[in-house]
């Protein structure tokens, strides 16, 4: 079984807790929009959050998923399949 390649994060241009609408996030390089970011769930002292992204191009919705108090560790990239479906993407880089 191969190793799973691991998500490179490229140099932040700002803390991702201050992501808004409207900011860029890049996945593979491919220029992607922010459309909100919201507290999903408070587990004692951190808070998992989600950043809600979308490709204007083609409207295809994705969400940024991490822990507040372990960022760059903890990011996973969901992509929305059908209505209601997230399904875990594997991007080589992301960057924002």
């Amino acid at each position: 079984m191969a190793d799973e390649a691991e998500l490179k994060i490229e140099k932040p241009s700002k803390d991702i807790g201050k992501l808004k609408e409207g900011d860029s996030f890049f996945i593979n390089g491919k220029e992607l929009k922010v459309d909100k970011q919201f507290l999903f769930q408070e587990h004692e002292k951190m808070k998992e959050m989600i950043v809600e992204i979308f490709n204007p191009d083609n409207e295809r919705e994705y969400q940024v998923r991490y822990f507040d108090d372990q960022v760059m560790s903890s990011i996973e990239i969901y992509e929305l399949v059908g209505e209601f479906e997230y399904v875990r993407r594997e991007p080589k880089t992301i960057k924002w």
